[in-house]
């Protein structure tokens, strides 16, 4: 069978400055007609900043839309058109001040497909070497080194809840292990 949605029409509701979002009018497998809603999102990178120590250089910064703190691995948007690898090696500098030579890509996922167009790359950073941290002017943040293994019993205890943070930290732990 084929499940593929045929597009009738498009139109934009909202047009912002990290995302867009449209409303289609599509054609369903079996011949009827729905809607579906789309954030129109450039994606982003991520990459889990691991020491020499076997710890994790981590962030925690204020959520807006959830209204607390979250604990996270370094992570920005995609520019339009710009390389992954180069987002995820900024975020590294900006974030935590550290640079690498040896970056390894943990692959990417896709957080929310049933309404984003978002892809999110991960990248796993070594040999890190100390630079300053230059943060955005309206990025707020602390950061604060973890043992790798004590990340992964906080993700198995639903104490890190950011997806992409989650995936990256067990993928790098099955990575080293192997």
């Amino acid at each position: 069978m084929d499940f593929t949605e045929k597009t009738l029409n498009q139109k934009y509701v909202f047009n912002g400055r990290i995302m867009n979002v449209r409303v289609d009018d599509v054609i369903l497998p079996n011949g009827k007609l729905a809607d579906r809603e789309v954030i129109e999102h450039n994606g982003g990178a991520c990459i889990v900043p691991l020491t020499d120590d076997g710890e994790v250089l981590m962030v925690k910064q204020y959520r807006y839309p959830h209204e607390r703190l979250f604990l996270e691995i370094p992570a920005g948007k995609l520019e339009k058109g710009e390389d992954p690898l180069e987002c995820a090696t900024r975020e590294l500098h900006e974030e935590v001040g550290m640079l690498s030579d040896n970056i390894v890509s943990l692959g990417n996922i896709v957080p929310t497909p049933a309404y984003d167009k978002e892809v999110i790359y991960m990248y796993l950073a070594r040999s890190l070497k100390p630079t300053e941290q230059s943060l955005d002017e309206d990025e707020f943040l602390d950061v604060h080194s973890y043992k790798l293994d004590d990340l992964v019993e906080m993700v198995l205890k639903g104490e890190i809840e950011d997806a992409k943070t989650q995936t990256a930290i067990l993928k790098t732990k099955m990575l080293i292990e192997k």
